[in-house]
């Protein structure tokens, strides 16, 4: 996260506005340990993943097993691959309300062109790839174009792929999965990229864990020490300020609707190749709980704040959740309580933190 110093004053001097001495620039003061805590998004997220931690390992007994930790961080890290690009989009003031389902677009595109072209599995991966960022470019454009609000958009969007998904699916394949491409010439290598498992230190983890860790690490790289890191701060904090300052709001915009669609399309392969068909009617709602990851995680719903780390602090948050409720032998239907109730304390914890911050400057 960025932050702007205010302007350095003039001290008093003589009547003629000579300074009567050097003016103290608050930039080189540096800040203390505390404040430079305070001010970060992603605390309150990180002060939840404790308490929702410490709580299951209470209450789950196998909670604590190595293997648990395996299934927990997988859980996490197929909603955090997703929730990294939509909090994004959110510190750049905007939603997607089409990235659940662009998930199993994507997963439906590469497995029907494969399976109908006859062609070499990478073809098809490759032009999944191609539509899904098509279709992260169309979001950003009509954004930019018509000025509506992106809610309206990416509703129209997700109404349209869900209709599509649903629909080419019964056309080509007369079901609503598509075919087994299991036997197919370059499945397995394909596989081995998207969802095949490590072994480390006895404990079993998804390649999705490191496709999650490495778009983290990319994400905050760009937001804290790239030019486009300042932009989308920029656009989402004022983005007709922005604008007049230079900042090209409308590629900014577009590009981080194509980090969408980019990141829909590893969690896509991931989904087909971890079980070969692809039900077109998943990714429903998922859009929702990628949003509520990234609010956890501190972003704010107006833009200009959060960031990637928080995202992911909000995934582990979920995956912990999920899996936790599992391990206590609840029953499950109580998840969606708990993941409400963790956004409106993530939400409180997270505006509480921001004034505590901005009351020790």
């Amino acid at each position: 996260m960025t932050t702007t110093a205010p302007p350095v004053k003039d001290r008093p001097g003589d009547g003629d506005g000579a300074r009567s001495g050097p003016a103290e620039d608050e930039r080189l003061l540096g800040d203390s340990p505390l404040r430079k805590l305070l001010g970060r998004p992603e605390l309150g997220a990180v002060v939840g993943a404790v308490a929702v931690f410490l709580f299951f390992s209470v209450v789950a007994d196998s909670f604590l097993k190595t293997s648990s930790f395996g299934t927990v961080l997988y859980a996490a890290s197929t909603i955090g691959i997703m929730a990294v690009p939509v909090a994004l989009l959110m510190i750049g003031g905007e939603f997607d309300l089409s990235a659940g389902v662009l998930v199993t677009s994507s997963a439906l595109i590469s497995s029907m062109f494969s399976y109908q072209m006859t062609a070499n599995i990478w073809v098809g991966v490759l032009v999944s790839l191609l539509v899904t960022l098509a279709i992260g470019m169309f979001n950003g454009f009509m954004l930019t174009r018509t000025k509506l609000p992106s809610f309206i958009i990416t509703l129209g969007t997700f109404l349209m792929l869900t209709g599509l998904n649903l629909g080419l699916t019964k056309l080509i394949s007369d079901t609503v999965s598509t075919k087994s491409i299991g036997n197919m010439e370059g499945f397995e290598s394909a596989r081995k990229v998207f969802a095949s498992e490590l072994n480390l230190g006895g404990v079993e983890l998804k390649v999705t864990i490191l496709w999650w860790a490495g778009l983290v690490a990319l994400a905050t790289w760009i937001l804290l020490r790239t030019r486009f890191g300042n932009w989308i701060f920029a656009v989402g904090g004022n983005a007709e300020a922005a604008r007049a300052v230079g900042v090209p709001v409308r590629l900014t915009k577009i590009g981080l609707y194509m980090g969408v669609g980019f990141c829909a399309w590893v969690s896509g392969q991931h989904l087909l190749f971890s079980f070969d068909v692809v039900q077109s009617g998943e990714g429903v709602g998922n859009e929702l709980i990628y949003i509520i990851a990234a609010v956890i995680g501190g972003c704010l719903i107006t833009g200009g704040y959060g960031s990637a780390i928080g995202s992911a602090v909000g995934a582990f948050i979920f995956g912990m959740t999920s899996k936790g409720i599992v391990y206590a032998e609840w029953n499950p239907d109580w998840f969606k309580f708990f993941l409400g109730a963790m956004l409106l304390l993530a939400t409180l914890l997270n505006a509480w933190v921001r004034k505590r911050a901005e009351a020790t400057r």
